[in-house]
């Protein structure tokens, strides 16, 4: 056949409403296009997830970095809490009045234990850990622990009173609870 026959029976078929021959060869190009757009749209869903997902992994590991930093030595800081309260109780055991009369000697020994004490607790607080005075403030369950209350007038119901155990805290943690006694029967305490 020649060159002429070729492009007549091509442009026969075209006009007959038969369409080449090539055409039904391969796949349909719109077909293609959508399959290609929703899998591109599926890929930048997937990237956008896994962006996420990394951005929150990275945001829980740099808070739990920043947790160790700071709650690292609670257990190890507990357990000195109990030397903390020794030398309270060792400044505390001597009256006043015996510490007024006392010798030269006894007095330096004594304020060598307060500046002991004080030292330790300073450098407790260089570490996160805090001492807790609620002397007079309003009873708060989340960090100090009632042991009695009592019947005091002069103070508003639901005041702490008296401090039977110093209570500490570490960052935004109670590492003990303060142990207290809570008046009751007073005015009621301003919110």
């Amino acid at each position: 056949m020649s060159d002429i026959d070729k492009d007549h029976l091509s442009e026969t078929d075209a006009t007959n409403g038969a369409a080449p021959a090539a055409a039904h060869e391969g796949p349909d190009p719109f077909a293609v296009l959508e399959a290609l757009q929703a899998e591109n749209t599926s890929l930048k869903d997937k990237v956008l997830r896994t962006r996420a997902d990394m951005e929150n992994l990275r945001r829980r590991t740099e808070k739990e970095v920043a947790d160790a930093k700071i709650y690292g030595v609670t257990n190890f800081a507990r357990d000195m809490l109990t030397f903390a309260d020794n030398l309270a109780r060792a400044v505390s055991s001597l009256p006043e009045e015996d510490r007024a009369a006392a010798s030269p000697a006894l007095t330096s020994f004594v304020e060598g234990i307060e500046l002991t004490e004080r030292d330790f607790l300073s450098r407790l607080a260089r570490h996160g850990v805090k001492k807790l005075d609620p002397q007079g403030q309003k009873f708060d369950p989340n960090l100090h622990e009632a042991l009695f209350e009592a019947p005091d007038p002069s103070v508003p119901a639901g005041t702490v009173f008296q401090v039977v155990e110093a209570g500490f805290t570490i960052g935004d943690r109670v590492l003990r609870p303060a142990k207290v006694g809570v008046a009751r029967g007073g005015p009621k305490a301003e919110g």
